[in-house]
């Protein structure tokens, strides 16, 4: 009987795999459709995504998108989906990280070669890469640079800065007419984790060492956060702290979008999402977008800007699947696609060429110096979790408390990333 019972598990065992397998392998629906799943996690628009959805859907009627959506914890389930095999077809997935954990595990499919590929803007490849291919295709690009109040610089004859010296000048005429320089925003710990990572990047320039490198070297034990120059770090945080508005230390984002708005500050360093916001305050605000300039000279000067999201294929699907997911990724770099993206989800595709316009002309100004410059990668996202949410943030913003030393700083940051690559 206890043999009876064991083979009849196995059995059982065997059509439960051959079940699964077949659930990935079928092709069609109750509808004789094609059925696709993409699984996505950015739900700022989900109505937006579901318009694109129904258009691809409406000029392939074959086919059918299921969409599956997990905000929280998604990392988790997929790895999960990942280890039975049933992957969704469509991925969108975080830049970096997820596509080189992906991919080195054999989970995507290999895009390179893919017409999609060569709408990309070079400096944005990165990204998706693993071993020098490519494994997704990057559908959400920010920048972080200084949002500009143009009607102010125009009414006090100031030029935008392209280098820190012609920055300092700006200030004083700003200071000297009684306007604020930038909006504050020191409450809120993240802003300056973004800020110190992004003039460490930029300054890794002048060692001739590429953030992904540096990186690297860091994750072996072989470098220093402390490598570039410190001084001229920290003396670029300490004129900033200068330039703020007196209270910055109690000012949130909302407070530091109000200052802005308002025309009570002239510029503020944030990402375009809260020129989006502040734009709600002031529907009549008149702004633009530049670098933060960190050197004197202005070809050194890019925006801190890089991709947030992406679109990849599974490998586990069949290969009919396969075929009609690629398809998807390639419409989705289309001009019909493009299109559909920036109006239906309002996010911006870093692609060559593309019209921002409608968007206004702080996307106008990100988009045209990236494509004539480049840009400089969000290294911190490249950097393991513990130390930028920890030792980045919090130093930063500690420092410009004055309950820090820059040498804490950075001796805070060497050795909460040495705990977190010998974990």
């Amino acid at each position: 009987m206890k043999k009876f019972i064991m083979a009849a598990a196995t059995v059982a065992m065997i059509a439960t795999a051959f079940t699964g397998c077949q659930k990935k392998s079928a092709s069609a629906g109750a509808d004789g459709k094609l059925k696709l799943e993409m699984y996505y996690y950015k739900q700022e628009n989900q109505e937006g995504l579901k318009n694109i959805i129904k258009a691809f859907e409406k000029e392939n009627p074959g086919v059918t998108i299921d969409m599956l959506i997990i905000p929280n914890d998604a990392d988790s389930a997929m790895s999960a989906r990942a280890a039975q095999g049933d992957l969704p077809d469509i991925l969108q997935m975080q830049s970096y990280s997820r596509i080189k954990e992906y991919a080195s595990k054999g989970f995507l499919l290999d895009l390179s070669s893919e017409e999609a590929m060569n709408r990309v803007l070079p400096s944005s490849l990165p990204a998706v890469s693993w071993n020098g291919k490519q494994y997704a295709v990057p559908m959400d690009y920010a920048g972080i640079g200084i949002i500009y109040n143009k009607d102010i610089f125009e009414k006090y004859n100031l030029n935008p800065p392209t280098t820190y010296r012609e920055l300092e000048k700006v200030c004083r005429e700003l200071k000297n007419n009684g306007v604020v320089p930038f909006a504050g925003l020191l409450k809120e710990n993240w802003s300056m984790g973004h800020f110190i990572t992004m003039i460490h990047t930029a300054l890794l320039k002048e060692k001739n060492m590429d953030p992904e490198k540096f990186i690297d070297l860091m994750n072996s034990s072989k470098a220093s956060y402390g490598d570039v120059d410190t001084a001229k770090l920290f003396s670029i945080l300490d004129f900033y702290r200068t330039n703020l508005n007196s209270n910055a230390a109690e000012m949130g984002g909302g407070e530091q979008q109000q200052s802005f708005a308002k025309g009570e500050s002239a510029m503020m360093v944030q990402g375009l999402w809260a020129y989006v916001d502040a734009l709600k305050l002031n529907p009549s605000l008149n702004a633009g977008f530049i670098p933060f300039p960190v050197y004197n000279d202005a070809k050194l000067n890019t925006f801190y800007a890089d991709v947030d999201s992406t679109f990849g294929v599974s490998s586990q699907s069949s290969k009919e699947k396969q075929a009609m997911a690629v398809k998807f990724v390639n419409w989705l770099t289309s001009a019909e696609g493009q299109k559909l993206w920036m109006s239906e989800y309002k996010l911006i595709p870093p692609f060559k060429g593309v019209d921002v316009s409608a968007f206004g002309g702080p996307y106008v100004d990100l988009m045209k110096s990236v494509e004539v410059k480049g840009s400089s990668p969000w290294a911190f996202s490249q950097y393991p979790t513990d130390v930028f949410e920890d030792a980045c943030k919090n130093g930063a913003q500690q420092y410009m408390f004055q309950k820090k030393t820059s040498a804490d700083v950075i001796k805070d940051i060497d050795a909460q990333w040495a705990s977190s690559v010998n974990k």
